[in-house]
């Protein structure tokens, strides 16, 4: 399975896991030049910037090990980013708080899902 398929395969187990959990899904795919989001998600009055990340199996390490520092910083400049343009749309983003979750999965008949809430 190529690098594409399985994070695609993986965003969607993700976002399914999260409706699942009583979150709802605001976007996919939140995309600029220097980035993308996996997931933007609401649970109650907190916005949650998910990153996905999938592997068939764990020979290389968990899945979550691969959100390194300089990702986590390109992901706060992403959601600052989004930010911004929710307020420019009046969306009453500052009524909410905010986190960044990572998911991760190992693929397979039965995936395995962590969700690690408030991961930095």
């Amino acid at each position: 399975m190529n690098k594409i398929r399985i994070g695609q395969d993986g965003e969607t187990l993700a976002a399914a896991f999260l409706e699942k959990k009583g979150y709802t899904i605001v976007t996919r795919n939140f995309r600029l030049k220097s980035g993308e989001i996996d997931i933007i998600a609401r649970c109650k009055q907190t916005v949650v910037f998910c990153e996905v990340k999938a592997r068939n199996t764990r020979e290389f390490g968990e899945p979550f090990e691969a959100v390194t520092s300089y990702k986590q910083k390109r992901l706060k400049r992403l959601a600052l980013a989004y930010l911004q343009g929710a307020e420019s749309r009046n969306v009453p983003i500052r009524e909410f708080d905010y986190r960044f979750d990572i998911i991760s999965i190992i693929l397979g008949p039965e995936p395995e899902i962590t969700h690690i809430e408030n991961a930095f």
